[in-house]
């Protein structure tokens, strides 16, 4: 069956072959100049609780590290160039700037312990950060707080290849947790367009859920233990490998998803599934978005046992990836929308049967136009770029408003044409047209857990188009009774909005833990609550 499948919905083998080159998304920053990136947003005041960074506390800090982990400009004693801050003090898309004017880089727990005491001791301000690949500006700083970098903490520690535990430092990039787990058999729960940047502790800290959590879950099931220093220099050594502990209070699942504001996540156990003997991934053409619902429900139904993604992406966001990535469309139309299909299992030729019989029940119904079924890895792979690329391919677009959020899957998509409509209203936006401020309104996201990317791709970041769709987007999400962040978090972006998805009671419990945990709130300021 699977034969006459793939003769139907890809025209012929030659076509199809070749039909991209497959590229790395994600892994540098935006290309656009700076000039684009206007500090639109509006800062907190800087909190004059915290102590202003001297010589002397400088010094001190090269008691505890060697002097080349260190880098301090002249402003605070210190001998290094600006610039070479500029990557810590900025985000990914030079969106939220900082004026760091250090960077301290611990190789151990114990460096990391010193260094917090420390700054507890004599309120200093600290933001700890990873990979830097966050959207919400909760990575770097916002005034002139220390950079806490956990880049020189990158070492596996222990892998028990019989469980598949993992235990390693949480300055570890996941595309090499990746690779060091699959030379073993196995796959890290979760996958991200920004795999060769980030890092497992700042997955953690922020919860990041990504293209597996149809299949895996969140990281709140995956990870088993965690080892945390507190603002106090207090070490909570609980890196668990065990997968059941019912001892008390499972303290690890506070610091999952809370951005560094409560502990810095130094070491990390997470369980690594067994990596799939049969994978096969499918891009299809879809004339609506109903018709990516349909799709979705019969999806489940054929395939629920090995079904591991199942993506979508709307014509303009497919238009900003061929423009900007060395891609093809491995289709021989454009359509209103696209879905990526992937299905892991350990029978190849059971799941070939599935897949091929879901295919063609999905074109015999009308509910695919078209569809291109990968022959290899390499085309899985450039199937997977296409998805992967949106992100980058928006950023070399223009200066774009990214939106994670959580919906309801009946009306997920409903918030890219209202947006819309509300910018063209405005007069800031036409369709196909460049001459407007805005550039592009497009969703992206992953239909298994309602999480929808919604992206505003515009001249540059500035106050006119941002109090068109802010607060309005989340409104329309509270609404719907949805979240405002899916898997970004809050950071310093969504930090006033929070009362869109979390009761009054809620917010002040949560600032009640925050006030037990950093009582003098130097970890990571102004950011979350």
């Amino acid at each position: 069956m699977l034969a006459s499948v793939r003769a139907r919905i890809i025209p012929t083998r030659k076509a199809s072959a070749g039909w991209t080159a497959a590229t790395k998304p994600l892994r540098g920053q935006a290309v656009l100049p700076l000039s684009v990136f206007a500090s639109f947003y509006h800062k907190p005041a800087r909190s004059e609780a915290f102590k202003r960074l001297s010589a002397e506390d400088v010094n001190y800090f090269k008691t505890i590290l060697p002097s080349e982990t260190i880098l301090a400009t002249p402003a605070v004693g210190g001998t290094a160039d600006p610039a070479e801050l500029d990557a810590f003090n900025a985000d990914w898309l030079n969106k939220y700037r900082g004026n760091s004017q250090i960077v301290l880089r611990p190789k151990s727990t114990e460096q990391v312990a010193a260094i917090l005491k420390y700054c507890s001791d004599n309120r200093v301000a600290v933001v700890p950060q990873g990979g830097n690949t966050g959207l919400v500006g909760g990575s770097v700083p916002v005034h002139d707080e220390v950079v806490l970098s956990l880049r020189n903490m990158s070492k596996v520690r222990s892998y028990d290849e019989i469980s598949g535990i993992l235990v390693c430092d949480a300055g570890c990039v996941l595309e090499e947790l990746e690779n060091y787990v699959a030379e073993r058999g196995h796959v890290m729960p979760l996958d991200l367009g920004a795999k060769g940047s980030c890092h497992i502790g700042g997955n953690v800290a922020t919860n990041a859920g990504g293209i597996k959590l149809l299949r895996y879950g969140s990281l709140h099931g995956s990870v088993l233990g965690l080892e945390v220093v507190l603002p106090d220099g207090t070490v909570l050594d609980n890196l668990s490998t065990l997968r059941k502990d019912n001892t008390g209070y499972d303290l690890k699942q506070l610091f999952i998803g809370s951005e560094g504001t409560l502990g810095v996540i130094t070491g990390v156990s997470v369980v690594t599934p067994r990596r799939s003997e049969a994978v096969n991934v499918a891009v299809l053409g879809v004339p609506d978005y109903s018709s990516v619902q349909r799709a979705f429900k019969l999806t489940r139904q054929r395939c629920g046992e090995v079904l591991s993604a199942y993506e979508f992406w709307d014509a303009s966001s497919m238009s900003a990836v061929l423009k900007h990535q060395d891609l093809r469309n491995p289709l021989s139309s454009e359509y209103p929308f696209y879905v990526l299909i992937e299905t892991s299992g350990s029978n190849k030729d059971h799941d070939d049967e599935k897949l091929g019989g879901l295919l063609e029940e999905l074109m015999e119904e009308g509910v695919v136009k078209d569809g291109a079924l990968a022959q290899d890895d390499s085309q899985i792979a450039r199937m997977w770029s296409m998805r992967e690329g949106i992100p980058e391919s928006l950023s070399k677009t223009g200066a774009t408003y990214k939106y994670d959020i959580s919906i309801p899957i009946p009306v997920l998509y409903d918030i890219v044409g209202d947006i819309a409509q509300r910018l063209e209203k405005a007069n800031l936006y036409k369709p196909g047209s460049t001459s407007y401020p805005v550039r592009l309104v497009c969703g992206y996201g992953h239909i298994g857990d309602g999480n929808l990317h919604l992206n505003v791709v515009a001249e540059r970041f500035e106050d006119k188009v941002t109090k068109i769709f802010e607060p309005y987007v989340y409104e329309w999400v509270s609404s719907h009774r949805g979240s405002i962040s899916a898997e970004h978090g809050v950071g310093l972006m969504k930090r006033d909005y929070l009362g869109y998805s979390k009761s009054p009671s809620m917010i002040e419990y949560m600032k009640r833990i925050k006030d037990l945990f950093d009582p003098n709130h130097i970890l990571n300021p102004y950011k979350v609550v």
